[in-house]
């Protein structure tokens, strides 16, 4: 009989003679965030769960403290937040004496799932596809950029034009992966073997940016690879004196960093609910309302996708990043690329999340919205041909986090797949980041304004 992940990661467990273990959970932004803890620490912490202070989920990416939340804040006198260890993410960390590692969740006072815990959102909505009769496989795709920094050169140079580790436009070049063999080699092989295995890996258009395609898996390891794949690299990297970048947009000429999500529905008796061999396009009814739902979802959830103030810097026509919520057969000008194929690997590519997104944020709204379609049998509106921006029928997606926001607050849909709990949470979040922008002075105004005005 085949074991279960949580057999084979207690197993494996036991096997350890490891005296410590990394344990960690995800802020709201997507921030890995954790620490080691002894072995007699872990036994207790698995038995009844263990403490992270609130405020984890109480703070902006640069560790500042909401002032507009109500679950977390100075009224709360910032108390511990029970997490429960999940041991089927067992792994143990190459570069780190293979100390063993294990992902958390949020759980409230009573036990139960903590509505704004990013993962217990996105296992809510795993539930929801499991209830419907679907299993859910997603990949994540991450594409980022490499500086020749550390922490210290990029904060004296004022994050003013750092190093990028080569130059040039260069995509699926052999030679610039060569360049940086050492890295390359250590990125693939040291995450194959923490359990995070990566099935393609090449430079992509930019000076320094590669793009890595981890392999699919159910939906709930491919967050979790996705989360670890992105605190990996950068500490990997680190080794090498290269700092990685998962910044949506880091220089206006250039085109930003996307997070690709693959996913497809899978049937009781392991047949691809997408898939119909009788169909014109092999597309399923089910993929339609899958696609309609995330069409007719995407403009009220679009933050769960784009959630900083830069990652509307990458949504702009021509950057190989959609504006509209359209979609089209093999198209990369869309937000939807629907990929027909075999029974086995037809699916769908949710091109409008940005690598700066909080995975299992970003694959609950993929599913969720997705769901919603099928529930409610929406109908699905022709593809795009051609040019995804040229398209004059398509909701313009929102243009900046403000807007967004907005109308991710005002919609009774992100309610209905979210809960009003978190939504409240989010939408607090988002206007925080906005407010924070707006009272900042950038080099694009000390440029403008400084001598001339």
């Amino acid at each position: 009989m085949t074991k279960s992940p949580e057999e084979l990661g207690f197993e494996r467990l036991r096997k350890s003679d490891a005296m410590k273990c990394k344990v960690a959970v995800t802020d709201i932004d997507g921030v890995l965030r954790g620490k080691y803890i002894h072995k007699s620490k872990l036994e207790s912490a698995l038995e009844g769960g263990f403490g992270f202070c609130n405020v984890v989920l109480g703070w902006d990416s640069a560790d500042v403290c909401y002032d507009n939340a109500r679950y977390t804040g100075w009224h709360t006198g910032y108390p511990d937040a029970q997490v429960r260890l999940d041991v089927g993410t067992y792994r143990e960390v190459p570069w780190d004496g293979r100390v063993p590692f294990l992902l958390g969740d949020f759980v409230d006072p009573r036990g139960e799932p903590l509505p704004i815990c990013p993962r217990q959102l996105l296992k809510r909505v795993l539930a929801r596809a499991r209830d419907a009769g679907f299993d859910v496989v997603a990949a994540f795709e991450y594409e980022f950029f490499h500086f020749r920094e550390t922490s210290q050169t990029l904060e004296e140079g004022g994050y003013v034009r750092p190093q990028t580790i080569t130059p040039g436009m260069f995509g699926y070049s052999l030679l610039r992966l060569n360049q940086s063999k050492d890295y390359v080699n250590a990125l693939f092989d040291e995450l194959g073997a923490f359990g995070v295995p990566i099935e393609g890996l090449h430079t992509e258009t930019g000076p320094g940016v590669l793009e890595a395609a981890i392999l699919y898996a159910d939906a709930l390891e491919a967050a979790d690879r996705a989360v670890l794949f992105k605190a990996s690299a950068k500490e990997i990297a680190h080794r090498f004196g290269i700092m990685p970048s998962f910044m949506a947009k880091w220089r206006s000429d250039l085109p930003g960093c996307s997070g690709h999500i693959h996913q497809s529905l899978w049937t009781r008796d392991k047949k691809n609910a997408f898939f119909a061999d009788d169909a014109p396009r092999g597309f399923s009814r089910a993929f339609e309302h899958y696609l309609a739902g995330q069409l007719h979802c995407l403009p009220e959830i679009l933050p769960l996708f784009a959630p900083t103030i830069n990652s509307y810097k990458r949504l702009v026509e021509g950057a190989w990043a959609p504006t509209k919520a359209n979609w089209g057969i093999d198209n990369r000008t869309t937000a939807l690329r629907a990929i027909p194929a075999s029974e086995k690997s037809t699916r769908l590519e949710t091109r409008v999340n940005g690598s700066d997104s909080n995975p299992y944020l970003a694959l609950a709204a993929a599913v969720a919205s997705g769901l919603y379609g099928i529930e409610h049998q929406l109908a699905l509106q022709p593809p795009v041909t051609g040019s995804g921006y040229a398209d004059k029928d398509a909701v313009a997606l929102p243009r900046n986090l403000a807007e967004a926001t907005d109308r991710f607050e005002q919609s009774t849909v992100a309610r209905e797949l979210f809960g009003a709990e978190f939504v409240e949470h989010f939408t607090a979040t988002r206007r925080w980041e906005w407010r924070q922008f707006g009272r900042a002075v950038t080099d694009w105004e000390l440029a403008r304004y400084f001598e001339i005005i």
